[in-house]
């Protein structure tokens, strides 16, 4: 089981850079949310819909959304990162990930707006990814795209995963890395906040 406290999601946010120096948000998502999300995924291009979803659809059928706003439930987690866009907050990238206890992994899939990538986005979320899992007790994270999908690809390589052979369907490649995530570096509020907790259960705190 993970070790977030999660009555109070909005301790669990980073601000981020692009590459240009804009603020980015990465926060989990709120009920707030549902209708700025649904706009979101109905904003990609079709391709970029396939690419998430191995699958054409036009918009977050009703019942995942509802999957994609549920935090925490069976170590299932939605994070949404967003900028400050003509005076209001929009969402400019997604994420969503579960941890898998039993092997210590953290399996992801993510999307960047289409009308945003190029800016460093998918980079700083996927680093941000990380110590997330790090946070989770997580010791590998891997996700699954498209042989077809080179923008996933090449961000996957840049980032320093290993690529293999999905075990279950020839039209996808998985990527995998190991989280080398140290504690001294603290990169995010997830991590910090784990190891703080970690620290408060152990024997040696309360000698």
């Amino acid at each position: 089981m993970s070790t977030l406290r999660l009555d109070d999601l909005k301790q669990y946010s980073d601000t981020l850079r692009t590459r240009h120096g804009d603020a980015l948000t990465v926060r989990f998502v709120e009920p707030r949310d549902i209708d700025e999300l649904q706009h979101y995924f109905r904003s990609l291009t079709t391709r970029s819909r396939y690419n998430r979803f191995f699958g054409a659809i036009s918009e977050l059928p009703k019942g995942l959304l509802h999957d994609f706003l549920q935090v925490g439930e069976r170590e299932r987690f939605t994070v949404v990162a967003s900028m400050m866009v003509d005076g209001f907050e929009t969402i400019v990238a997604e994420a969503r990930y579960a941890l898998h206890a039993e092997t210590s992994t953290l399996e992801f899939g993510l999307s960047v707006d289409d009308r945003w990538q190029g800016h460093g986005i998918g980079t700083a979320l996927l680093k941000n990814l990380e110590c997330r899992a790090a946070a989770l007790g997580a010791e590998h994270m891997f996700g699954d795209t498209l042989r077809s999908n080179d923008t996933m690809i090449s961000l996957a390589r840049k980032s320093g995963f290993a690529f293999t052979n999905h075990p279950d369907d020839w039209k996808l490649v998985r990527f995998d890395k190991e989280i080398t995530v140290a504690p001294k570096e603290i990169p995010c509020a997830s991590w910090r906040l784990a190891a703080l907790s970690r620290q408060a259960d152990s024997p040696s705190a309360a000698a």
